[in-house]
């Protein structure tokens, strides 16, 4: 099978409220549906969500990456395809990830399987998630309390959006309104030095605090070491992944926990290949989204999937979406459930299609 057309076209998604974070928030997200078609007639999508301020390049050159791949790739074969796209992933992982997630849908698609099921034939059938409920505003009980209602066991939260002093009293407050059974996920998104890090780490002793993310301004394996020895939960390296390494965070002592963010990865195989070293290495990992489109979030429910865990993964964003691209995945109970499609089994709605008035490439 091979392909025939390569499209992208453009969205632009605002969110219901500002997104926050101790690196800045931001109220829309914009990227390219990636439309890939095969001369068997099949077509399958990928989403392209650049995000510079999480890790990825920016609009401009995931554009020029999806452009020069668009008169590239027609002509090929679906696995010489991908191997390229692979290849390339680090210069512009966004684009990458958008236009590799299409590629495995044919090739799922191809196979008559889920794509989790064609990533690992051992994939669960579902996938735990966290509410995502903000930062630490006068709403917060609020909005953590519905998020338990709707059958959320894990909470996560931002925090390093003001000082420590500020914010612990209102995570104790905040704990006293929480049935027995729910957890706090904590995120700093690197706020912190050292010093400051260890005070706000000390304060949670008795909190049900599940892990902290990205604790350290400028994370280096031996301040990280010498944090997680002072916690019973795990210290969790997203950014910080990128910034420590790899070869760094899985040596021993290991970090106890990494988070993968196929949108920052450069897409599904590289991320599920750092889960197997995870793995092997001992080490937790937790899939999240970057905020991304409905086929973003169904890709990263597949590598979740692929990954089978028992962990609860960063995939319910979707509410915080105004609109979106087509239905995303809808949690139950705390619950996303995988269906029997092949391949990614996220079509883009006809409304969508109809908006743009022409896919370039």
């Amino acid at each position: 099978m091979r392909l025939t057309h390569c499209t992208f076209a453009p969205y632009r998604l605002p969110l219901r409220q500002l997104w926050v974070s101790a690196r800045g928030g931001f109220v829309v997200r914009e990227g390219w549906l990636v439309r890939l078609e095969t001369d068997a007639g099949l077509t399958g999508y990928g989403d392209c969500a650049p995000l510079p301020q999480a890790g990825t390049e920016s609009m401009d050159s995931a554009v020029a990456c999806l452009s020069d791949w668009a008169t590239t790739l027609p002509g090929l074969p679906l696995e010489v395809a991908l191997g390229r796209i692979t290849a390339g992933a680090a210069g512009a992982p966004a684009a990458c990830c958008g236009l590799e997630t299409a590629l495995l849908d044919l090739l799922a698609q191809q196979a008559g399987l889920p794509l989790a099921r064609w990533l690992n034939s051992h994939s669960s059938a579902a996938v735990k998630v966290n509410a995502v409920i903000g930062g630490l505003d006068s709403q917060i009980v609020e909005r953590a309390l519905a998020a338990v209602a709707e059958g959320y066991s894990v909470l996560k939260l931002k925090v390093g959006l003001a000082a420590g002093h500020e914010e612990i009293p209102l995570l104790h407050n905040l704990v006293s309104c929480l049935p027995a059974g729910v957890s706090l996920r904590l995120d700093a998104n690197c706020a912190w030095n050292e010093g400051q890090a260890e005070v706000f780490l000390s304060a949670l002793t008795g909190l049900p605090v599940e892990s902290v993310e990205d604790p350290l301004v400028n994370p280096d394996m031996a301040g990280w070491l010498r944090l997680q020895a002072k916690v019973p939960f795990p210290l969790a390296a997203d950014e910080s992944l990128r910034i420590m390494g790899v070869d760094a965070a899985f040596n021993q002592p290991p970090v106890w926990r990494v988070v993968l963010k196929p949108m920052v990865l450069g897409g599904l195989v590289s991320a599920l290949a750092l889960a197997q070293r995870a793995r092997e290495a001992g080490v937790e990992c937790v899939v999240t989204t970057t905020v991304d489109s409905a086929v973003g979030v169904s890709a990263a429910l597949h590598l979740a999937a692929a990954v089978a865990n028992n962990l609860a993964h960063g995939l319910a964003t979707s509410a915080w979406l105004e609109s979106d691209v087509v239905n995303p995945p809808r949690p139950t109970s705390g619950v996303l459930r995988l269906g029997d499609s092949p391949g990614l089994g996220c079509v883009p709605s006809k409304e969508f299609e109809h908006s743009v008035k022409i896919f370039i490439g």
